[in-house]
């Protein structure tokens, strides 16, 4: 078990298809970790292993991979570059140290690149950038680092420089040390750098040793006053500079081909923080909520946080955590600070890939697995008893796609509930809402593809067969002119008979304005204690809709005329009273059905934007505007909900996959007339 120094915890981020698997595999096959390389297409990685990513050649789930090398561990996390399944790398951003950003050498960075990279600021983790298939026909390190610059406003620093490209790529000139690294079959050999590139090379070394003499005063008087730095001053400042975010270093290569890799893995090592040289982690005191600092240090009292919570076919429950302080071995009690409760822990293992190896302890630093720990959910705080902390939860994007299920038969109806239950706890960005309004069961999740997963992992692992369904669209009934109702329910059956009788005016009010009622009898036509009835039988009403089925909205009704009789008058007459008399009303106060508009916003390439623009305009999709970021743009339009139904899959196909959207309720509208007596039809209909 390595010590806390010897450790470096490090997530591997990037755009869906710019190599972050392959990358993985490289760098275990070169610290010795696999004899082989495995290949994404043939489902033979150590980080895909799960059927669904071997079926369709992406990464789903984040992976947990180790390797040694120069005698430190090498803890990396491989995350799903595909939108859909974005919160698997939240979920790895709350155990790492720092970051490896791969970006393609052809394209550049892409709207993924930009979402990781915004989430890896949000955890201001020290991070590097991985320029990746330098080898790729088009690639050019130039344009891309200038991408870099434009499209993610930072200034990079690179540590290597590519030695041809395309075709024609073989090596690196690395600035630090001013030799060119030729790679032949995967073996590196130190050689003098090209005389093509030697200009280049000492201009971008000036360059690094400027950027690395910025990093604080002490380093740049030294600098201003000698010229330069001595090596160990050079190696100190550029650490210093990327754990504080001020140098974003740059190194370039091939997984592929595996050039460069063995450059990388040693810069992982001898660059990027340990767990104990991160800056002290703010949590907080459960009980008096007073913020505190969590010391990473291996004889601090324990203290770590779940960031992962899975389900294995073989031995059950997994719940990945990172230790930022103390140690903890099987046996022990924690204290669950998130639920208040006590634990005894059983097997403790280290993950990697699909494999396991239960451990006698784990320390400060350590990433690993509780097996078989019920009830434990992802942001669980786990602390000493006698020291309770709190950590901030992990923080997880709204889902985007929703679809309505339903069990097939009456034994899935009683496995369903709890196997959703169960897939929303593994899954944070999965959720599961009863909608009683419309009478559905939805699921919601960051896109059609996550949503068939999940769909797949309810018949795989619970055994439960489903129906799905387009939600329904919760449209609003209301009203747009004034109008009076009479209403009179009578009834004479031998004995006690039944008698209620009332006139109602109603009235629109302002959107969102909601109901208002208003009693306005004089002279007690009908008795005070019976106008509650009739606000009663008034709301019931508005609640189940007259048009189609849907709420009425933002109307005020005022209760102003009626009669009653001395013995047949009840409350149940008069609630049926005030339900008649609503109902005639609202027939003659020209009606209309409103629809949710929700707000868009999508982000994609500019040569995408006219398909974009055009779908949403397809779509009744009202364009709000048009404005650049980076190279890409970002269109604001207010769209019908009932339009954006499997919008995913659709921008997926308008953008190659590059495209990202997000998508919040703006507000209600009324219903074109044509498609809301199509609505209306269907409704009666069902």
């Amino acid at each position: 078990m390595a010590q806390a120094q010897n450790l470096r915890n490090v997530l591997v981020v990037g755009h869906g298809s710019c190599g972050k698997t392959t990358l993985c595999e490289a760098i275990l096959y070169n610290a010795r970790a696999i004899s082989r390389m495995g290949r994404v297409e043939e489902g033979t990685t150590v980080s895909d292993y799960g059927q669904d990513e071997i079926k369709r050649g992406i990464s789903i789930s984040l992976s947990v991979l180790t390797c040694e090398y120069q005698g430190v561990r090498v803890n990396i996390l491989d995350t799903p570059g595909y939108q859909d399944f974005v919160g698997e790398a939240k979920e790895a951003l709350a155990a790492v140290d720092a970051g490896i950003v791969v970006v393609d050498a052809v394209h550049g960075v892409e709207v993924g690149t930009e979402v990781m990279w915004g989430y890896v600021n949000e955890r201001s983790l020290p991070r590097m950038i991985f320029i990746n298939m330098m080898d790729k026909e088009n690639a050019d390190f130039d344009r891309t680092l200038k991408s870099l610059r434009d499209d993610l406003g930072i200034s990079p620093t690179p540590l290597q420089l590519p030695i041809g490209q395309a075709a024609a790529f073989k090596g690196v000139v690395d600035l630090l040390k001013m030799k060119a690294v030729v790679f032949k079959d995967g073996v590196a050999s130190e050689e003098e750098i090209p005389e093509e590139l030697s200009q280049e090379a000492t201009r971008f070394h000036e360059r690094l040793i400027e950027d690395i003499a910025e990093v604080d005063d002490a380093l740049t008087e030294r600098y201003l006053e000698n010229g330069s730095l001595t090596p160990e001053e050079i190696k100190t400042g550029l650490c210093q500079g990327i754990n504080a975010s001020k140098i974003i270093p740059v190194l370039v290569g091939s997984a592929e081909k595996n050039v460069g890799i063995l450059c990388l893995l040693e810069a992982i090592i001898a660059l990027l923080p340990s767990p104990i040289q991160r800056a002290p982690i703010l949590a907080f005191n459960p009980t008096t909520k007073e913020a505190q600092e969590v010391i990473p240090k291996e004889e601090a009292p324990f203290a770590a946080q779940v960031f992962k919570v899975t389900v294995d076919p073989f031995v059950g429950e997994l719940a990945l955590f990172r230790v930022y302080a103390g140690r903890l071995k099987p046996g022990d009690t924690i204290y669950n600070s998130t639920q208040g409760r006590s634990e005894r822990i059983g097997h403790i293992c280290f993950l990697h890939g699909k494999e396991r190896k239960d451990v006698p302890s784990v320390s400060c630093g350590d990433i690993a697995a509780f097996v078989k720990l019920k009830g434990i959910r992802i942001s669980d705080s786990l602390c000493d008893p006698s020291q309770p902390i709190c950590f901030k939860e992990i923080e997880f994007p709204s889902p985007l796609t929703s679809l309505a299920i339903s069990p097939q038969t009456k034994a899935d109806q009683e496995k369903l509930s709890t196997a959703l239950h169960r897939l929303s706890e593994e899954d944070s960005t999965f959720k599961v809402r009863l909608d009683q309004e419309l009478g559905q069961t939805l699921i919601f999740g960051m896109g059609e593809v996550h949503l068939e997963m999940m769909v797949g992992r309810l018949i795989s692992k619970f055994g439960v067969e489903v129906k799905l369904e387009e939600p329904k669209i919760p449209y609003r009934e209301a009203i747009t002119v004034k109008a009076k109702g009479e209403g009179k329910h009578k009834k004479q059956t031998g004995g006690r008979g039944q008698y209620g009788h009332c006139f109602l005016e109603i009235e629109p009010l302002p959107t969102g304005s909601g109901f208002e009622f208003e009693n306005k009898i004089f002279g007690g036509a009908i008795p005070s204690k019976y106008v509650p009835a009739i606000e009663k039988g008034v709301k019931e009403t508005m609640t189940k809709g007259i048009l189609a089925g849907y709420p009425v909205v933002d109307t005020k009704v005022t209760v102003y005329d009626g009669t009653f009789h001395e013995v047949d008058s009840s409350d149940i007459a008069f609630q049926l009273a005030g339900s008649f008399a609503f109902k005639k009303a609202f027939e003659n106060a020209r009606p209309v059905l409103l629809e949710p508009i929700m707000k868009v916003e999508v982000i994609a390439s500019e040569s995408d934007m006219g398909n974009v623009i055009g779908d949403l305009n397809s779509k009744r999709g009202k364009i709000q505007g048009v404005e650049p970021k980076g190279k890409n743009q970002i269109v604001r339009s207010l769209v019908p909900q009932a339009e954006m139904h499997k919008y995913s899959s659709t921008l997926n196909s308008l953008t190659g996959g590059r495209g990202t959207y997000s998508m919040t309720f703006s507000h209600y509208e009324v219903v074109p007339s044509h498609l809301a007596e199509a609505i209306i039809a269907q409704s009666k209909a069902e």
